[in-house]
């Protein structure tokens, strides 16, 4: 009897479906920007200087500029040039404090050295307290700080230093305007890195200026939201490494 053919013939090999690369971020997420933070008119008091002044002037921009920066999920202010300046001049006023309390007790002939070198060490404070306003400190109005974490601990630091253009001989006049007020001029430098600061992931610099006039009306009441998208927008331009 002849054997039974199979009707069916072989059966198919079963079919693997097809894996599809999953696709990885090589890149950390992109820490939030000023901008991307908003900020509601009730939050804001209102803020008005003498357009005369210039101090004025740069003083509330600086103030604005610390308050719109150092907001939460962005920059942590950091205080060290604060808190050196004001080490040194306790220190200067201990110093002083003692010095004239030693001398009022002691002997005059018998306190000379001392009083010498409590006079001596106030004169080294008092000086170092003004060279490292001068030369480390210098126009620095901003230092900030910023750690984020995505796959890797990400630090941001940020440096903002500020002053103000006068305005030329050429456009002065009595009354302020657009085209006659002085700049209100910053330096931003931001450096992002990981690893402890042992690698450098992006760095930026810029340096730009604009008129008060820009930033506050004839009453001398700030526009704020105009500061900070001004603000915002260098920031986030310095972040990307579009500085100039």
């Amino acid at each position: 009897m002849a054997p039974r053919k199979n009707a069916r013939g072989p059966s198919p090999t079963p079919s693997t479906p097809e894996r599809r690369p999953s696709s990885v971020a090589s890149s950390p997420e992109k820490p939030p920007g000023p901008l991307s933070i908003t900020i509601s008119p009730e939050e804001r008091e209102i803020i008005k200087v003498n357009n005369y002044s210039a101090a004025e002037l740069k003083n509330a921009c600086d103030d604005a500029l610390k308050r719109y920066l150092s907001r939460p999920v962005l920059f942590k202010q950091i205080h060290l040039h604060t808190d050196v300046r004001l080490a040194l001049g306790w220190a200067g006023v201990f110093t002083a404090v003692a010095t004239g309390l030693y001398g009022w007790k002691i002997d005059f002939e018998k306190s000379k050295p001392g009083v010498w070198v409590g006079f001596i060490l106030y004169l080294v404070l008092t000086s170092l307290q003004t060279l490292y306003s001068y030369f480390v400190e210098g126009d620095t109005i901003f230092v900030g700080r910023r750690k984020t974490f995505s796959k890797r601990i990400i630090t941001e630091r940020i440096t903002i230093s500020s002053g103000t253009l006068p305005v030329p001989s050429s456009k002065l006049s009595l009354k302020p305007s657009p085209t006659n007020s002085p700049s209100y001029s910053l330096s931003i430098n931001y450096v992002q890195s990981t690893s402890g600061g042992k690698s450098l992931l992006a760095k930026g610099r810029t340096h730009e200026s604009k008129e008060y006039s820009a930033f506050f009306d004839e009453k001398g009441v700030m526009a704020q939201e105009v500061f900070e998208r001004w603000i915002g927008e260098l920031v986030e331009a310095v972040m990307e490494g579009k500085g100039a």
